[in-house]
């Protein structure tokens, strides 16, 4: 296993509000690129707004705004290339633009089953290896990924009858990491499907 991920750095600037950000990914082109319910800038603002909601700290609520800006391993598409990071650090902060990376950089498949174990290793797909991951980094990636995925449940019937029941037993075990409006989001939205609740 390599190095561990670094631990949350402090914002190196003050980061723009998200009125600025939002323009800086337009000038991107997020609001050319389609997505599921929209536009992939329609969808990034969802989720913003899905992270405030849940009273979410303001890097993590930038970083939900800017989450595609790698692309993902659910969402090839990029805005910017890696040698671009300190571009998006300067509009967002520092510690918004590596949980941005991070998220990017997740190997969906290999991390999501140990996210919420002590100590399971994070899967870096840009690297290819393995590495520790800090609670509060797990945290961030369980609650992004919660507003990610259920932004489009919410917005995609379809989507929602398809992946609802696999997204609810990933959220279920992600539940230790996740925020209270975050669990009750997934349980209002994914959990009384039958209309009796599980």
């Amino acid at each position: 296993m390599s190095a561990s991920l670094p631990s949350p750095s402090p914002p190196t600037v003050v980061p723009s509000t998200a009125a600025q950000t939002v323009g800086f990914l337009r000038q991107l082109g997020a609001e050319q690129i389609g997505h599921p319910g929209g536009t992939l800038l329609a969808h990034l603002c969802r989720v913003y707004r899905l992270l405030a909601a849940w009273d979410a700290r303001p890097a993590l609520r930038l970083a939900g705004l800017c989450h595609a800006a790698y692309g993902t391993d659910g969402f090839p598409t990029a805005l910017l290339t890696l040698d671009r990071r300190a571009e998006l650090a300067r509009v967002i902060g520092s510690e918004a633009e590596e949980i941005v990376h991070v998220y990017a950089a997740m190997d969906r498949k290999a991390t999501y089953p140990g996210l919420a174990t002590p100590n399971a290793p994070f899967h870096d797909r840009f690297i290819g290896g393995a590495r520790a991951m800090t609670r509060g980094h797990r945290e961030d990636l369980a609650e992004l990924t919660a507003a990610n995925e259920l932004d489009l449940a919410r917005i995609n019937p379809v989507f929602r009858e398809q992946w609802g029941p696999d997204l609810l037993a990933l959220f279920t075990r992600f539940r230790p990491l996740l925020s209270a409006q975050a669990w009750e989001e997934t349980e209002t939205l994914l959990g009384r499907r039958d209309g009796r609740g599980h």
